[in-house]
């Protein structure tokens, strides 16, 4: 520190003159000596400094924090002269002979230092830690051995001896410190890790519930909280069964038996989110052993296997989860989805013929089976599932999926007959009046389509998918005119529906009708201010030059909308900034991970910017969300050719047919 100015000069000579009063009229106040010293180091005056310092020491003898400071100030070869003569001043001061210590250079003489020093002060533990640190493993066990026989009431001691122990040795140290410390758990913790160690699995369990029971004896506070924490500290030490010996005699202390099962399962939660995974595991299976029947938490303990765990252990889980809970058709239908993701189809059916032993009247296991056997190229097992499924008094799912799988097999006549069949059983499934149009239409009876659809909207006046077929039809009929009507009469009975809207704004722009096209975006963003679609579509509508604007306020009027995001990532993607449209396709995906078209667009951005790393994160991703919205998405992944893809092959499809109005690189006249 420079001292140039007057004023710092003359502040000096102040806070002199008051220090070298304190010091005179109370010599023995060390902290006046040591501020002294100080102002003369600060002015550059060092010789000085040591002076007023030695004059402190003399005047100061008994106080260590004086000889510290000394030694600091006092040249790298007088520094040794001054602590010696502070600690035959004060011998029992340990800051001195680790201050000591800390001057000499080689680890021997540090050794020697802190011995001597032991000698007057037998009892410290930081002074014995500091030699064991410096000591080779047969002289630290020698020290330790000496450290607790002169610090018996100190755990760290006895533990760090047990380290350096064979078992036979260390199991004594144990039981000795046992005796000295009735009521520290770490020593009984210790001796788990210790029986883990040596392959004594039947005695770990024993080890931690004879210390729970013994500290309790001695009146000692089973803290839930304290214990929970050293389980994950057994868990990262990688002594898994004394985790799970802990868990399982302390995690049900002070926990009312209504309590139980939310907070043990918010326990486990919590342990997952900070990874200690085995901890988890353990407060899930003491919970499942004493809550066998409660389903949510099979679930819960599967999902953790599924996230955490191998294939085998989750199926040891799933085994027990419906061995306990042969009710429960979700656990039957995880098991058996797990089986088929392995790849063992057989085990899948196995395991769904056990369910329906279990469950006979389940419709969910019935579909489970049909789909296995259809996903797995086998429609003739697939049709005779089903048509046993209908006979049982099937719902509207089991009719529907028998005419997919005639519709696949090319059996139209079948198809349209079970179609009919069951609209009389169930006609207000608006499903099945899609499927019966779809089917018309697709073999080029437009006027029974639309017959189909106008039948299934007395039904069901509400179904917006069915009033836009039905308008698509007519678009493509009639033209134009004829579909605007219908979408207007569509309007009008499901008032306040953007997708209604949007259908209209599209027919219009498809024709050139721009300015009708903006007339109606004008007024479905009043009738419905916070749809996301409709604001999309206003982002993508507006001249280059407004979109920015356009987007700034589709933002403020719905910002978590995951189709505003991906408009305004366009924006980003088109104007090459990168990370920036990387982050807000990111979100949309986030947002609504089941809508397929924003995976498409976020795979076809890392197709033409990212690299293949990021590319492979993406598929990744998608396939793990497994989404079945979005309207590119359904129309490629619902057609007859791609009934059997798996999603990357969907996927690339829909990147595919993403066309020239989704790439926003094209530049626009």
């Amino acid at each position: 520190m420079k001292i140039t100015s007057n004023a710092e000069i003359s502040d000096i000579k102040k806070a002199r003159l008051l220090l070298r009063s304190v010091t005179q009229t109370n010599p023995k106040h060390p902290p006046g000596w040591i501020a002294a010293a100080r102002l003369e180091e600060v002015a550059g005056k060092l010789h000085s400094a040591r002076q007023l310092i030695q004059r402190g020491c003399e005047e100061c003898p008994k106080n260590e924090d004086v000889w510290i400071e000394a030694c600091r100030l006092a040249s790298p070869d007088e520094s040794k002269a001054v602590i010696a003569r502070g600690v035959k001043a004060i011998p029992n001061s340990v800051k001195l002979w680790l201050q000591a210590a800390k001057l000499e250079t080689s680890d021997l003489n540090k050794s020697r230092v802190l011995r001597k020093g032991l000698e007057h002060i037998p009892g410290s533990v930081r002074l014995w830690k500091a030699v064991v640190e410096l000591a080779n493993e047969e002289d630290a066990r020698m020290l330790l051995h000496r450290a607790v026989e002169c610090c018996p009431l100190h755990v760290e001691l006895w533990l760090a001896l047990a380290r350096l122990e064979t078992y036979d040795q260390a199991r004594k140290v144990l039981n000795k410190a046992r005796e000295k410390l009735d009521k520290e758990p770490a020593i009984w913790i210790t001796a788990a890790k210790l029986e883990e160690a040596n392959e004594n699995t039947q005695s770990v369990s024993k080890t931690i519930e004879r210390g729970v029971e013994s500290l309790q004896r001695e009146g000692l506070d089973i803290d839930r909280e304290a214990w929970l924490k050293e389980a994950e500290a057994a868990e990262r030490a990688g002594s898994v069964l004394t985790c799970h010996a802990i868990v399982k005699n302390t995690i049900g202390v002070g926990v009312d038996d209504e309590d139980r099962k939310r907070t043990w399962i918010a326990d486990a939660e919590e342990c997952t989110k900070r990874g200690s995974i085995e901890t988890a595991r353990a407060i899930y299976a003491h919970a499942l052993s004493v809550f066998v029947t409660k389903k949510s938490i099979w679930l819960k303990a599967a999902q953790l296997e599924k996230s955490h765990g191998t294939r085998e252990s989750l199926e040891a889980v799933l085994v027990k989860a419906v061995k306990y809970n042969p009710k429960a058709e979700v656990l039957w239908l995880m098991h058996a989805k797990e089986k088929w993701l392995a790849g063992d189809v057989p085990a899948a059916r196995a395991v769904l013929q056990e369910a329906y032993a279990a469950i006979p009247v389940s419709e969910e296991i019935w579909l489970a089976a049909f789909k296995i056997e259809f996903e797995n190229n086998e429609p003739e097992r697939a049709r005779m599932l089903l048509t046993k499924a209908r006979e049982r008094g099937g719902a509207e799912r089991v009719w529907m999926k028998s005419a997919i799988v005639e519709r696949e097999l090319g059996n139209l006549n079948e198809e349209r007959r079970l179609l009919e069949e069951v609209l009389k059983l169930f006609p207000s499934f608006f499903k099945l009046w899609l499927m019966l149009g779809q089917m018309e239409d697709r073999i080029g009876r437009g006027a029974k389509a639309k017959e189909v659809y106008e039948n299934g909207l007395k039904h069901c006046p509400g179904c917006i998918p069915l009033w836009l077929s039905l308008a698509n039809l007519e678009e493509r009929i009639n033209g134009l005119s004829k579909s605007r009507a219908f979408l207007t009469m569509a309007r009008k009975k499901n008032p306040a529906t953007p997708e209604l809207w949007l259908a209209a704004i599209r027919a219009e722009l498809g024709h050139g009708n721009k300015k009708e096209a903006g007339s109606l975006l004008a007024k479905a963003l009043r009738e419905c201010p916070t749809s996301g679609v409709l604001w999309a579509a206003a982002i993508e509508m507006v001249p280059r030059p407004q979109r920015k604007s356009k987007s700034s306020d589709a933002i403020k009027r719905c910002d978590h909308d995951p189709h505003v995001i991906a408009a305004v990532a366009k924006l980003f993607w088109h104007d090459r900034k990168v990370d920036k449209a990387r982050s807000w396709l990111n979100r949309a995906v986030s947002l609504a991970p089941d809508i397929g078209d924003f995976w498409a667009l976020y795979y076809k951005f890392e197709l033409q910017h990212g690299n293949a790393d990021t590319q492979r994160d993406v598929l990744k991703r998608c396939i793990a969300a497994e989404p079945k919205h979005g309207e590119r998405w359904q129309a490629t992944s619902k057609a007859v050719e791609n009934s059997h893809q798996p999603i990357d092959a969907i996927l690339r499809r829909v990147v595919l047919a993403l066309g020239v109005e989704e790439n926003p690189n094209v530049t626009e006249p």
